[in-house]
């Protein structure tokens, strides 16, 4: 739990107190002293007298209460520090910046869990061990540097990495943006990620919190928590961006389905971001840009009036948006005649609009006046630099007084970080954000404006046969199951399915031919990969072929029995399922053939997936159009795809021992989806 010692104590400890500000203990006093920390202060250092002018404790058993210990002392000291503080000093908030703890080794595993115990068993906080500390507008517990301006409107940032804390802090201050608070939690020990989200969630003020959080994380231990925080501030009016690394670790373990082998954890990390409506970056600097973006005014709509006066940059963030989906509108007729004829000559304003590198402050005003008033725009991207002739100041200036006063969201790209950086310091002084780069705030904007709302939690979802479902899965063996239970538990979570058969005789496998209609497909059970060992036969159209197909598949080694099919046509669809350990059951779909073979043209969701959310994952496959019908085909109804992955995933949902499954193919006509073969692994 988040104590409100940690957020706003009123008096704070530092154990490991030095006079020497190269030091962890040394620097965080001086931070907290320089930035003037308005409480009672505290320090402790055995063997000084008193440190940066702060009198001294030569133990802890020595203080009087305190809110707030900040510990910067070997960790095999802090057990015993802790226990004093929190057993006798009333101390009910901790950050350690110590490392040695489960990041190094088992020893340090141990430590850290004794200092949990003690903290969890008076109900306090912790941030860290392993940490730089933590800071907001009441005090800046952090042995790092630079120290953001706070503002209660600026950016909440959750890292798990200490020095990606400092790095984004240096980059965001240098581009305008303000901070709210800044929590660095190390090893997580107790409060993580999802746990300080969950606190900006609880405690979330209308009136006075912020709405932009930045979140870095490494590891997400509790995605069922990340989700219902993010989607609920979300829905509050926040924002969220967030960049998760490790996303180039091999996927999940070796896995024989089609599913198994694409449905990695970083697969699992996109669905969870979408789902939760939280913007995924690649990078510090895009993250930063997404924040700041967030800062402006909200984008209704994808058509963006490039402003520029140099061609180079206008064109290359021409190409950033289109290709990301959004609109760059041809700017034509007596309104832009009208703006022309204000414009030095050689001047265009088709958009880009481009008023040259001789265009002044009045010109630029006219062109956003325009923009504003006269053409049908939602945003205004103006890329103004300097080649250092003259200074600008008045441009950042009327850019500054109509980021203010437009309706429409202007943002400023100031390439010129040299030739003008007096005047972006200026600028940036008035409470302004800029870009630097044009193509990355192109990419950051798309990313934005391509990630959807949060998944509703109280969706719409099919109805499945749970009791019957439950009955199969109990009654099975681990591993794959057979045939007559695959079925079943399709038919239990109203997966349609084609017609079939399991036959062990080879006069069972005449009649049952003989009763499902020839042609018929005739596939051996057994072996995994059925194709690759010669144990798939299509279009058998008589009896005699039946009994010869039977006598050679049964001598394909693993082969138990001979599943007989309808010959069915259409076009191959795929939807899987996969367990993964913390994020759950997670559905992947996708066109069958080729496109999940060689191209891997899948989209994942995590279960549960209502119709609306699987119809919004088909959308994004990039064989889509496919689906619509291509060159006199007849359109495949989405929404019947979409079923069958929302009934997937409920299927799943109901037997978390389905480690994983195939529906590959599913076939799609104009009528409907059918499942043609399917696979059913049980791990429990």
């Amino acid at each position: 739990m988040v104590t409100k010692e940690l957020i706003s104590p009123q008096s704070i400890v530092v154990v490991g107190a030095s006079d020497d500000v190269y030091k962890p203990g040394g620097r965080v006093l001086e931070n907290l002293i320089q930035y003037k920390f308005a409480g009672k202060l505290y320090a402790v250092n055995p063997k000084a007298e008193a440190v940066q002018g702060i009198p001294t404790h030569k133990s802890v058993d020595d203080l009087p209460q305190v809110d707030l210990a900040i510990i910067a002392v070997a960790a095999k000291f802090c057990p015993q520090i802790v226990e004093v503080l929190a057993k006798k000093k009333g101390t009910r908030a901790f950050i350690i910046l110590s490392a040695g703890f489960h990041e190094e080794n088992e020893e340090g595993a141990k430590l850290e869990k004794q200092v949990v115990d003690i903290i969890n068993g008076v109900n306090g906080s912790l941030i860290g061990p392993n940490c730089i500390g933590m800071m907001n507008s009441n005090y800046t517990g952090v042995f790092s540097r630079p120290i953001p301006k706070f503002d209660p409107k600026g950016v909440d940032f959750i890292t798990g990495s200490g020095a990606t804390a400092v790095f984004i802090l240096e980059l965001g201050m240098q581009q305008g943006l303000q901070f709210s608070s800044v929590f660095s939690v190390g090893n997580s020990a107790q409060l993580g990620v999802e746990e300080i989200l969950e606190y900006l969630d609880t405690s979330f003020d209308p009136a006075t919190s912020s709405r932009v959080k930045l979140l870095y994380v490494e590891s997400i231990s509790n995605p069922a928590k990340l989700l219902k925080h993010a989607r609920s501030l979300i829905s509050k009016g926040c924002k969220i961006a967030a960049v998760k690394a490790g996303s180039s670790e091999a996927g999940s373990r070796a896995a024989s389905s089609h599913t198994g082998a694409m449905a990695s954890s970083d697969v699992a990390v996109d669905a969870l971001f979408r789902k939760a409506g939280i913007v995924r970056c690649r990078g510090r600097q895009e993250l930063l840009t997404c924040a700041s973006i967030f800062m402006l005014p909200e984008l209704t709509g994808k058509r963006i009036a490039i402003i520029t006066h140099a061609g180079g940059p206008a064109v290359m963030l021409t190409d950033s948006l289109s290709n990301g989906k959004m609109e760059i509108p041809h700017i034509s007729g007596p309104k832009a005649e009208a703006l022309l004829s204000k414009l030095f000559p050689g001047s265009s304003v088709a958009n880009p609009i481009d008023f040259l590198a001789t265009g002044t402050a009045e010109q630029l005003g006219y062109i956003i006046d325009a923009c504003e008033k006269d053409f049908d725009v939602d945003g205004m991207a103006v890329i103004f630099g300097s080649p250092g002739l003259f200074p600008v100041y008045d441009v950042y200036d009327l850019l500054s007084e109509r980021m203010r006063t437009c309706k429409k969201p202007i943002y400023p790209i100031l390439p010129s970080v040299v030739n003008v950086a007096d005047e972006i310091a200026k600028f940036v002084a008035k409470g302004n954000v800029y870009f630097p780069e044009e193509v990355v705030f192109g990419d950051a904007l798309c990313r934005i404006m391509q990630t959807p709302a949060p998944q509703p939690e109280n969706a719409q979802l099919p109805a499945v046969d749970t009791k019957k479902i439950r009955g199969i899965v109990d009654g099975a063996k681990e591993g794959y199951l057979p045939p007559e239970s695959v079925q079943a538990l399709l038919d239990a979570a109203g997966i349609v399915r084609a017609g079939e058969a399991v036959v062990t005789e080879e006069a069972e496998a005449v009649k049952a031919a003989e009763r499902l209609g020839f042609p018929v497909v005739m596939k051996v059970v057994g072996p995994v990969h059925k194709s690759d060992v010669g144990g798939v036969r299509l279009n058998v159209q008589d009896a005699a072929t039946v009994r010869a197909e039977f006598q050679r598949m049964m001598k394909i080694k693993d082969t138990t029995a001979i599943l007989l099919q309808p010959m069915l046509s259409g076009s191959e669809l795929f939807v899987g399922g996969k367990r993964d350990e913390r994020f759950g059951a997670m559905v992947l779909c996708g066109m069958g053939g080729i496109f999940i073979e060689v191209l891997k043209d899948v989209q994942a969701g995590l279960a549960p997936i209502a119709v609306p959310e699987a119809m919004e994952m088909i959308a994004r496959l990039r064989s889509v159009k496919i689906l619509d019908g291509v060159r006199g085909q007849a359109a495949i109804p989405r929404e019947k795809l979409a079923e069958v992955v929302a009934r997937v995933s409920m299927l799943m949902n109901a037997a978390p021992e389905i480690f994983e499954m195939d529906l590959n193919p599913l076939l799609g006509t104009d009528k409907g989806v059918v499942a043609v073969d399917a696979r059913i692994r049980i791990v429990r």
